[in-house]
């Protein structure tokens, strides 16, 4: 004859079926938090670099006439930059597009400005804190300067973002992007120019 469980004995059982299940809810959050903090962005504002970047287009034509102000308020001007590889990027923060090619602007930066290269990064018309707040996001220590009036995106005549231009150290732009460049496009075409 088969003994009947007593009630304690029930309860225990539910009891521990009850320990168990929240002990294997509690494991799969616990895996899916890894799988998040593992897999997730740093920062989701900075994009993956899961984007294929454009190729220049060569081009030969005198660098434009523009004065501007930097982040800091001072009047800069583009005729002051002769005798360096300059690349000119406009671009805004609200362009996943921009945001994306910053990190790999900035690498290319800090490895070639001792040889006479800079990039010059024209903000499109945004309120000055926003920018500001973007440069300390993405560590940029290039020269950022502001373009209220659109003035950049006009002498270039070029309204897409982002669109940046090489100017050679004689004053000359030579190459011509409309969307997102990446370090090695960037190695591959202006490299040769700082040599020159």
């Amino acid at each position: 004859m088969v003994e009947q469980p007593t009630t304690a004995h029930k309860r225990d059982k539910v009891k521990l079926a009850a320990l168990v299940i929240a002990g294997l809810g509690l494991l799969g959050l616990g895996v899916a938090a890894l799988v998040y903090l593992f897999a997730a962005p740093a920062n989701p504002l900075v994009p993956e670099k899961d984007w294929v970047s454009v190729t220049p287009e060569e081009v030969s034509f005198p660098a434009p006439e523009l004065n501007l102000a930097d982040i800091d308020g001072n009047p800069v001007a583009l005729s002051k930059t002769a005798g360096q590889v300059v690349l000119v990027n406009n671009w805004a923060f609200w362009c996943t597009p921009c945001r994306a090619e910053l990190p790999e602007l900035q690498a290319y930066y800090d490895e070639h400005r001792m040889q006479g290269f800079t990039v010059i990064g024209i903000e499109a018309g945004d309120e000055k804190e926003d920018v500001l707040y973007h440069v300390k996001l993405f560590k940029l220590t290039y020269p950022i300067w502001l373009d209220p009036n659109a003035e950049s995106l006009n002498v270039f005549q070029n309204n897409k973002l982002p669109n940046s231009y090489v100017i050679d150290k004689t004053g000359k732009v030579r190459l011509t992007w409309v969307g997102a460049i990446d370090r090695a496009m960037l190695e591959k075409y202006v490299t040769p120019l700082l040599q020159e």
